[in-house]
């Protein structure tokens, strides 16, 4: 079973709650000392979800996500739940959710400095908006925690992130890697700067603000960022849906990006391929 820290307030709609609560389903609750017992002296890797995931769907897309993880036996795969979902629209209102993104890092953070002093080290995995959540938390945690491993999948954040906004808390990173697509539909409607403006601004006028999921992250790119970034190649057609959930085989690592023009796995394997990355960044020594 997967371990959760839930930050959501309600099973759906976007409401912080107020504590974080420990589980591996969406029905029962667990004592935080249940969960301790598996973390001391083992490295963490905290997956996140994105925007519009409610608590059921949050939970079985890590769920089956972890289960295509290959992280070797002493890590610790964790999912966090956070309440990213519309409060009256769905997708409509993903502008609005960056504050219960960062609501849920404040959250998160000082949980992790309270209770997760005897892990090895911390990594973390996101999707979407979830990187706000994660580089939120970060930013907030002590730098006596460890932060080994940051991996942003089709992060709904500006590209230019890890060098203005949370340039502090990407300086609190081992290794950072950023996996984008270019054919990320939902990103291309939702950047540059709002829908209104999409198609009327191109990349390099000065208003430009790209998504880091799509455009990869802006330079210059920080010392501890691996390979610049990583991009899909465009001809796989990789979705903002195609990240998270799926099902069996895995694809063990070594799992790389491939050169432009390279043929795709199947659609249904891509959830697999992409945990297959995680998993390679996560164990690069």
């Amino acid at each position: 079973m997967t371990w959760f820290l839930d930050l959501r307030a309600d099973s759906a709609g976007g409401n912080p709650a107020g504590y974080v609560t420990i589980r591996q389903n969406a029905n029962d609750c667990f004592n935080v000392n249940d969960l301790l017992k598996e973390v001391r002296g083992r490295d963490v890797l905290f997956g996140t979800h994105g925007f519009n995931v409610n608590r059921e769907e949050g939970i079985a897309d890590l769920s089956a996500w972890a289960n295509l993880l290959e992280l070797g036996d002493n890590t610790l795969f964790i999912g966090v739940l956070w309440p990213g979902d519309s409060r009256w629209a769905p997708v409509v209102d993903y502008p609005f959710e960056g504050d219960e993104a960062i609501t849920s890092g404040r959250l998160l953070a000082p949980f992790l400095d309270k209770h997760f002093t005897e892990a090895v080290s911390l990594s973390f995995a996101s999707h979407s908006l979830g990187a706000r959540m994660i580089l939120e938390a970060i930013r907030q945690m002590s730098r006596s925690v460890r932060v080994r491993r940051l991996i942003m999948m089709a992060g709904a954040i500006d590209d230019n992130c890890l060098i203005e906004e949370y340039s502090d808390a990407a300086k609190k990173v081992d290794e950072i890697s950023v996996l984008a697509s270019h054919e990320d539909v939902v990103l291309k409607l939702a950047f540059p700067i709002g829908n209104l403006l999409a198609g009327i601004i191109s990349r390099g006028h000065p208003y430009w603000q790209g998504a880091l999921g799509q455009d990869g992250p802006d330079s210059p790119y920080p010392e501890n960022i691996r390979s610049g970034w990583q991009k899909i190649p465009d001809g796989w057609e990789y979705g903002h849906g195609d990240y998270l959930g799926g099902t069996l085989p895995a694809m063990p690592p070594p799992v790389s990006v491939p050169k432009e023009g390279s043929p795709s796995p199947s659609r249904s394997l891509y959830p697999a391929w992409s945990a297959g990355f995680v998993s390679t960044r996560f164990q690069r020594a």
